[in-house]
């Protein structure tokens, strides 16, 4: 897609965390967005106004609107989702359709219209397999089915399956990634994302709280390394029919990310642990350990991530810090 062509991007899910990190991307190097978006997680405030952007307050359960929206555009990049270990938990419904019907809908019209779509997927795709790093054709070791977590793992396998059905049996152009905890300014508290939880915590001197026992180690990947391995992606014609993990491989447990955290923003609360029992419903389980393999994306694409934890750590601090300085003296105009 280089050289001065424009291409036309529809981002379902814009104006979401990553949605609006992608959109700037994309407008800044001179190609056009159209966003599609039911403002259920996203935030308007995350867009910056542009004469090559637009935004569509929708949902992607609307048929017509999706039909119209994909024939006008040149590529598909599905991110809405019903996303947060939180919200699945507590609204698996709402989750289950959004994330099956809704890329149903949205991988339907792409081969409608034979346009190219890029699908985000997740790293809970894997399930319980804790052994790392996870390579994309590694195992999904899953619990039962009446565990609310393994169902949204299930609705997210489901849309992989479907976007892989429709690449080799009808030729639809689709690339497949699978996101493991993207993090960065930006990024809502509010649906059990561990970051800026704890960053809250701390900012408010509020006590710090880790689920379990804090040995659980994820690896967090700044929002602008994951748009760059996107972008990639996107340019690269050989990605098409392919899956690629992004995500950092610098493994942390939430209790040392907890400390970190605590130092970074010189909170005196401390740390308190509370039992998944207590956290979420009786049953909840988690994983062990959860670190991608992106031999694939380097192999393809050069990528690597460029920021640090510290550097992911002092950006989101000093972001919040700014939001809530912002919502204790608003500006009256």
């Amino acid at each position: 897609m280089s050289g001065t062509s424009k291409t036309n991007y529809l981002i379902t899910g814009g104006s979401g965390f990553i949605g609006s990190y992608l959109t700037d991307a994309l407008l800044a190097r001179g190609d056009s967005v159209v966003i599609l978006d039911n403002l259920s997680t996203g935030r308007l405030a995350n867009l910056r106004p542009h004469p090559d952007l637009r935004f569509i307050h929708g949902s992607v359960l609307d048929e017509l609107m999706v039909d119209e929206l994909v024939h006008q555009c040149d590529v598909v990049v599905h991110l809405a989702a019903a996303v947060g270990v939180k919200l699945i938990v507590e609204q698996p419904l709402r989750c289950l359709t959004t994330n099956i019907r809704g890329s149903e809908i949205v991988i339907e019209a792409a081969h409608r219209y034979r346009k190219k779509i890029l699908i985000t997927s997740t790293s809970e795709i894997y399930g319980k397999n804790s052994s790392g790093p996870l390579g994309e054709d590694a195992d999904r070791v899953l619990g039962s089915p009446a565990v609310v977590r393994w169902a949204y793992s299930t609705a997210k396998a489901v849309d992989e399956i479907l976007a892989n059905a429709y690449h080799k049996e009808r030729g639809l152009p689709t690339i497949i990634v699978r996101l493991f905890n993207t993090v960065g300014p930006r990024q809502s508290p509010a649906y059990g994302m561990v970051i800026p939880r704890l960053v809250q915590q701390a900012l408010c001197d509020a006590p710090l709280t880790v689920f379990g026992d804090g040995t659980q180690t994820r690896c967090f990947a700044h929002v602008a390394d994951v748009v760059d391995a996107l972008l990639r992606l996107l340019d690269h014609e050989t990605a098409i029919g392919h899956t690629f993990n992004i995500g950092s491989a610098d493994e942390v447990s939430i209790l040392e990310l907890a400390k970190s955290i605590v130092e970074l923003t010189g909170s005196t609360a401390g740390i308190n642990l509370i039992p998944y029992s207590e956290a979420y419903v009786a049953g909840f389980e988690d994983m062990a350990r959860r670190v991608p393999d992106t031999t694939k994306l380097r192999m393809l694409t050069g990528w690597e991530p460029r920021r640090t934890l510290d550097d992911i750590l002092m950006e989101t601090i000093a972001h919040a810090r700014r939001e809530m300085a912002s919502a204790e003296n608003p500006v009256h105009t």
